[in-house]
């Protein structure tokens, strides 16, 4: 996947890598999107899912019926000026632990993957101008 160099956004920065390790999840393990409840990134924000969801469905892999994000699950986009959202980590980790893992608990979600997604960047990079390295890892949760 390409690094990507959209202006004064993490979540289309990190977008491709979410993209990158989906695609290998599912190719390693011979499985497609609909194998889990829930897929969710984080944080990636409103610009960064619909890229990512792009990216999948050049792919061939459909996560719109699945996909959550976590920064789009913690902030509400009509009442708060969040721009690009906050921490990938920060997010994932608030919403699995205060969502997704009563939800698990409760039997209302068998299976999820949970991708953080992170920005590696310093003030420099940013002032050059440079493309915005990125990371994502998943985690498969359930039975």
């Amino acid at each position: 996947m390409p690094l990507c160099k959209h202006p004064n956004n993490m979540g289309a920065a990190m977008a491709p890598a979410a993209a990158e390790v989906l695609h290998k999840h599912f190719k390693d393990l011979n499985i497609t999107p609909d194998h889990y409840d829930v897929i969710a990134t984080g944080d990636l924000g409103k610009i960064g899912s619909e890229l990512l969801l792009k990216l999948m469905d050049d792919i061939g892999y459909n996560l719109h019926s699945n996909h959550k994000d976590c920064g789009l699950m913690i902030y509400d986009l009509k009442k708060q000026d969040v721009h690009n959202g906050g921490s990938g980590c920060g997010c994932a980790a608030a919403v699995f632990a205060g969502y997704f893992f009563s939800k698990l608990k409760q039997g209302k979600i068998k299976k999820m993957l949970l991708v953080p997604t992170g920005a590696l960047h310093s003030v420099a990079t940013m002032q050059q101008g440079e493309s915005i390295p990125a990371i994502a890892h998943a985690v498969a949760i359930g039975s």
